[in-house]
């Protein structure tokens, strides 16, 4: 049995790289798991946990550095807990994440689909267009940034290097006006205070950003009362005109978030001034992105993913095509010029109106979207007697579970294109299909999110009778 005990201090080699993050080296057999380390490693280690089949430690002095290992170039990593990676090379990040999704279908699922090479990322800096900052006193000062895993514990970045170089100027100006004007940050302790957050989205199209300052306090009346933009937020109109002077804007918006709460967003919302919602176009759909609305937070690999999907659909025009998980619609409209008919699925109302006024701003007349709960909607779309050609699969990270596969197998489709987010519910999903009659013919790994312990996929799966 091996001996090792909590604080004891060894000397690892690290072989393997987990999708956390973390390197995996080998005590007597035992697996040990380090958060950032990397392939070829030597270290020394302290053991902060020892469990009956594994244990887990922090370096305390790297001996050797590993061939992939590099200078990590952030004063937040790895406290904050977004990136998990930025101290290997990205070569090494992708052939982790390729892995991880590999690792996954064959050993999990039993399955031996092709496994077609990652699609990299174009940038693996600046991509997102998209950041949810929380507010808090640090140090005496108002500061934002991001909360440590698994905690509320404030971790001050204004300037992420995965965000526009635009938001950490937009950040600076929100943290001094609130400053200057008495703006106290959110305590959930206490439930006092205003600031929540700073939430802010920019488009590819027009590189503007949509401001949106989420806030607690007594404001929700002021909405109520139709207040004006002043009395919503401390002296709105000179804020907004200092960030017009930082950085593109479309417009600054309010959401009140008065719940105690881990949800970022409230329910109402008040236009402050400008526009309320981007302006921006994914593989030719026009779409408005408002605060509330889903959209893929990396741009360009979004068109890659979507066209990747758009591709193993193999529309020819004559196709009913279904989209369970279908959000505002957007994967489902880059195929509606293709297909006969397309319904789209979604348990969100506020998701629902923006897929029917996405459909609506592009002219499409052939698709319909209907509100309910995915596999509600697909039993009853099947005792309609629909038999859709292609059934598109965009769950969440916890997959269709054993429910929905089930109901999508009465639809029968010839063909099922499974874009997921996580490895270990796709390889389940995949098998329970499997099980029911479907091949897996292949999976296209894609990096939507350089840095961080998250890789897409996008799979074809292929009835054996059709």
């Amino acid at each position: 049995m091996n001996e090792l005990r909590k604080n004891d201090r060894v000397r690892l080699t690290v072989s393997g790289m987990t999708l956390q993050g973390q390197g995996v080296a080998r005590h007597e057999g035992l697996a040990v798991f380090i958060p950032a380390a990397a392939v070829g490693d030597e270290l020394s280690v302290t053991i902060t946990k020892r469990e009956k089949r594994l244990a887990y430690a922090k370096i305390d002095e790297i001996l050797q550095p590993g061939a992939a290992r590099i200078t990590q170039d952030c004063g937040a990593y790895p406290r904050c807990g977004g990136c998990v990676f930025r101290h290997i090379t990205y070569e090494e990040e992708l052939r982790v994440k390729a892995q991880a999704v590999s690792d996954a279908l064959f050993r999990l699922g039993k399955l031996t689909p092709e496994i077609r090479p990652i699609l990299p990322a174009p940038q693996t800096e600046h991509y997102r267009n998209k950041a949810q900052y929380p507010v808090g006193e640090f140090g005496g000062q108002l500061r934002s940034g991001f909360f440590a895993p698994r905690s509320h514990r404030l971790i001050p970045c204004e300037d992420c290097r995965l965000q526009p170089p635009e938001f950490a100027a937009l950040t600076r100006v929100v943290l001094e006006h609130a400053a200057r004007h008495g703006i106290a940050p959110y305590d959930e302790t206490t439930h006092s205070g205003t600031l929540r957050h700073i939430y802010l989205r920019q488009s590819a199209l027009t590189g503007q950003a949509l401001v949106c300052l989420v806030t607690n306090s007594g404001a929700a009346r002021d909405i109520e009362s139709h207040a004006t933009p002043a009395r919503v937020f401390p002296h709105a109109d000179e804020l907004y005109a200092t960030l017009q002077a930082a950085a593109p804007i479309c417009g600054i918006v309010q959401n009140i978030n008065t719940q105690r709460t881990n949800v970022v967003l409230g329910e109402k919302t008040q236009l402050l001034f400008g526009d309320d919602a981007l302006e921006d176009s994914v593989l030719g759909i026009a779409l408005r992105v408002s605060p509330q609305s889903f959209y893929q937070v990396n741009h360009a690999q979004a068109e890659r993913l979507y066209a990747l999907a758009g591709d193993e659909s193999a529309l020819s025009g004559g196709e009913t095509v279904l989209e369970l998980h279908c959000g505002s619609g957007l994967l489902g409209l880059t195929m509606a010029r293709r297909c006969r008919e397309l319904i789209g699925v979604d348990l969100a109302p506020a998701a629902i109106r923006d897929a029917k006024e996405n459909a609506r701003r592009n002219g499409i007349e052939n698709a319909r979207f209907i509100c309910a709960d995915a596999n509600d909607a697909a039993n009853l779309l099947c005792a309609e007697g629909l038999r859709p050609n292609v059934v598109l699969l965009d769950p969440p990270r916890t997959g269709c579970g054993t429910g929905l596969v089930g109901t999508v197998c009465k639809l029968a489709p010839p063909r099922i294109v499974y874009i997921s987010c996580n490895p270990a519910t796709l390889a389940r999903d995949c098998s329970l299909l499997a099980e029911n009659g479907y091949t897996l013919l292949r999976v296209t790994p894609v990096d939507m999110f350089p840095r961080t312990a998250h890789v897409e996929s996008v799979a074809l799966l292929q009835r054996a009778d059709a």
